[in-house]
């Protein structure tokens, strides 16, 4: 496995998980993973048909999922730990003399994010919204008898009952995916990779990024990931580190300047080619779509507030 720190704005980072070598036998699958995989065949082929009520599902489907934070999106790419997994990843021959196994390479861009923050950062984004997942997981699980008696509705699928449960295996990938990176961290499995290629996709006009971004955990309330509000109480923001003789006050203002696209829509592509991940180029415009959401209504909010 290969992890990967995409920072796209100055205050929110996508985290990638890239699976290598996957080739897992059909018998040795688990049951939430072949359950997936149909309904991601089933979801494929609605998508294709042009009319009907199973293409009006998927418009709608479509939409929440975009309101998905990327931050969920991100852990749910990354694995859950399994017995197998863990000893591959340890090692097939156990540690070596230095105490290492088989460690997993995080990727990530240094003009953006320095290498001595790097471990902090994927840190965060595995453990700051452990106990909000493990909530929401608890209540589609209770909601989900509740609405059990909407499959009597003939013709349609009870579609609330399909979105609890949705929601309940999303939650439960993401905090199993943190409980992942946590484990990794724990045993020293990550190895530090800085790219300069990935710097380049983040320096414009041969000018490097404006300012250095560092990362600092915010103490903020949970937010709800099905509100249109959710992408403004990230737990993690970034401040300029440009000026280091400037006074506790302008660091303090650095910290409340106001959140910036990293990257473009049209970059995405690039983005793609590079780590040679057709479907990151899907995670980054719909990562890039709920930043542009949040600079708008933070800056509706500041208009309401300057009236």
């Amino acid at each position: 496995m290969r992890l990967y720190l995409l920072p796209v704005s100055t205050r929110r980072t996508l985290l990638y998980a890239q699976r290598l070598n996957v080739a897992v036998a059909p018998g040795e699958r688990s049951f939430i993973d072949k359950g997936a995989a149909w309904a991601a065949r089933k979801w494929a082929a609605w998508e294709k048909l042009e009319r009907g009520w199973q293409r009006h599902v998927v418009g709608y489907g479509n939409h929440a999922f975009r309101r998905i934070p990327l931050e969920e999106w991100g852990l749910k790419s990354v694995p859950p730990l399994s017995a197998r997994r863990r000893e591959e990843e340890m090692g097939a021959g156990g540690r070596n003399a230095k105490g290492e196994g088989a460690r997993v390479e995080l990727v990530f861009p240094p003009a953006a994010i320095p290498a001595h923050r790097a471990e902090e950062v994927v840190g965060r984004l595995a453990t700051e919204r452990q106990a909000l997942h493990r909530k929401r997981m608890m209540w589609c699980f209770v909601g989900m008898p509740i609405v059990a008696p909407f499959a009597l509705v003939p013709v349609i699928p009870n579609i609330p009952f399909f979105y609890l449960a949705y929601r309940a295996w999303s939650h439960w990938r993401a905090l199993h995916g943190g409980k992942h990176i946590q484990w990794l961290i724990q045993n020293k499995l990550l190895h530090l990779c800085p790219s300069k290629d990935l710097d380049k996709l983040y320096i414009h006009n041969g000018k490097g990024l404006p300012e250095k971004l560092t990362e600092k955990v915010t103490e903020e309330e949970e937010y709800d990931d099905d509100d249109d509000h959710d992408h403004k109480n990230n737990t993690i923001s970034s401040n300029s580190n440009s000026n280091s003789n400037s006074n506790s006050s302008s660091n303090k203002d650095a910290v409340a300047q106001a959140e910036r696209l990293l990257i473009t829509r049209e970059q995405t592509a690039a983005f793609s080619a590079l780590l040679d991940l057709p479907t990151v180029e899907t995670e980054l415009e719909r990562a890039i779509w709920q930043v542009e959401q949040s600079i708008k209504g933070e800056e509706m909010h500041k208009g309401g507030e300057g009236t």
